[in-house]
């Protein structure tokens, strides 16, 4: 009989079950007035009332891709990148199917590095279509971080197949593109479609930075990013800039 299960066994199973599998677990152990047991179904329960919360706070980041549902294609667009001295600005785009059930998307500053990587694999996978657009220091240079940032999304945009009929941008209306657009403040935390995207130019440009802390080592482009960090001031003043290093952002250093 399950009552007489040891409580190691109970552990195990709870660790192997799935979300779906969590009310049958809290029903059958539920009587078990062992302290150990009471406590796993204990943490069932958080964990299916967690589970039940991410539903309805997923469903909350829908408002807009419902809001504009008689569009065919909605398309979210967010950047990574204005505020570091080196390495690119990348935006994404990204195209969620109508009936899309991933949880967990959220602006990507407020996930750890491995859920980011994580939703990542599961966005690519998903998604109807999902690009980036990378616009080079140098470039920034010369027009900008602001048309750096427009250019960045307009390269991604022209990549997608299928083509949007609506962006969802987080916070800007970019120029010279045709498509209707609608720019949400914070649309990143507010819309599942700029989500992905933050979350794509995110996990895409911390990737690059770490290939290039293996090019230059002495900044720890792997941990900052390409931010000011203390460590990352600290070699550029004693080594100087490197080929990736936005000229216009280091004047005054």
């Amino acid at each position: 009989m399950e009552m007489e299960q040891k409580t190691g066994e109970i552990k195990k199973r709870l660790q192997a079950a799935g979300i779906d599998e969590l009310p049958a677990f809290i029903n059958t152990y539920s009587k078990d007035t062992r302290q150990g047991v009471a406590l796993l179904v204990k943490k069932a329960e958080k964990m299916l009332e967690a589970y039940e919360k991410e539903l309805d706070r997923t469903e909350k980041m829908k408002e807009f891709e419902k809001k504009y549902s008689a569009f065919s294609c909605i398309c979210g667009i967010d950047e990574v990148g204005r505020g570091p001295l080196a390495g690119p600005v990348v935006a994404g785009a990204v195209i969620l199917p109508v009936d899309c059930d991933i949880l967990y998307l959220n602006d990507s500053k407020q996930l750890t590095e491995k859920k980011r990587e994580e939703l990542y694999d599961v966005i690519m996978e998903k998604a109807l279509a999902a690009e980036v657009g990378f616009v080079s220091p140098k470039r920034i240079d010369e027009i900008n971080i602001l048309n750096a940032t427009y250019e960045a999304m307009r390269k991604a945009i022209e990549k997608l197949n299928p083509r949007p009929d609506i962006l969802l941008n987080d916070a800007v209306t970019i120029p010279g593109i045709t498509i209707k657009q609608v720019p949400i403040i914070k649309g990143d935390a507010k819309s599942i479609s700029i989500a992905a995207a933050s979350i794509i130019a995110k996990v895409t440009r911390d990737r690059l930075m770490v290939k290039y802390d293996a090019v230059y080592p002495e900044y720890g482009f792997a941990a900052n990013k390409g931010y000011g960090a203390k460590a990352h001031m600290d070699a550029l003043r004693r080594l100087g800039p490197t080929p990736i290093h936005r000229r216009s952002f280091i004047r005054n250093l």
